[in-house]
Formats: C-alpha cells, structure tokens, sequence
C-alpha cells in the first residue's frame, strides 16, 4: 500500500507539536490549521519526520534564445527607444512563439529614465528663444 505524502512547512508542523501541547484536540488542531485530522496525528506520532522538499527544476525562459538580440538591437538603437512591439515583431520572425508581456517585463531594465531624455529650461513670459 503506497501512502500519501504530506507537504507540511517546518512553521506548520512547530505549530501542530505547540497546539497539541496546550490541551488542543487533533480536531481543533486540525480545524484552526485548515488540513485533515489524519495528517495532525501523522506528525504527532512520528515526532522524527521532518517535511521535505524537492528542488523544482529551473525552466528556461521562452525568450532567453532571443535575449542577445534584443540587447543588440537597444544597443544600436540609442539614444533612441525601440517600442516593444516593433521588437516583438522583429524576435517573432525570428521564431519567437511568446505574448507581448513577458517582453515588456524584460525590455524595461534597459529603458532610459524620462529625466534623462528631457532637458527642462524656463523663460521669461513671452520672451523669445
């Protein structure tokens, strides 16, 4: 019989060895934790198992191939501004098969500050340049 494996924090099941010290029925404790009554006697009765967890794998972003492109591309391009939808179609004849957005999000770290791109100076009323 294969049993189940339970996903507990370390906080959660301090937690659970704390309530159920104070006098708290594994119902009670169960109830206030919002998970089952067999879970809480699970840890209570092997006080040894620590929750474990697995390393999730690292995923490559989609546009990770198109990232020197793209940093090519803005290179070439300042101190001017490349919208990212001209950029989006540029990377999609490329092969690039992702939404707009996740571009977005990346493009940003290398856009200029407003500050930098406008020099403010104040005149006179109707004074002339």
């Amino acid at each position: 019989m294969n049993k189940a494996v339970w996903m507990l924090t370390q906080e959660r099941l301090v937690e659970i060895h704390v309530l159920y010290r104070q006098g708290m029925s594994i119902r009670k404790i169960a109830r206030k934790l919002g998970i089952s009554r067999n879970t809480v006697r699970h840890y209570l009765r092997n006080l040894s198992i620590q929750p474990k967890y697995q390393d999730r794998p690292v995923r490559q972003s989609i546009l990770e191939p198109y990232k020197p492109y793209l940093h090519e591309r803005i290179e070439a391009a300042k101190p001017y501004w490349i919208p990212a939808t001209v950029l989006l179609q540029e990377i999609k004849a490329r092969g690039y098969e992702g939404e707009i957005g996740i571009l977005k999000v990346y493009i940003r770290q290398f856009k200029p500050k407003q500050d930098d791109l406008v020099v403010r100076f104040e005149t006179l009323p109707a004074q002339k340049l």
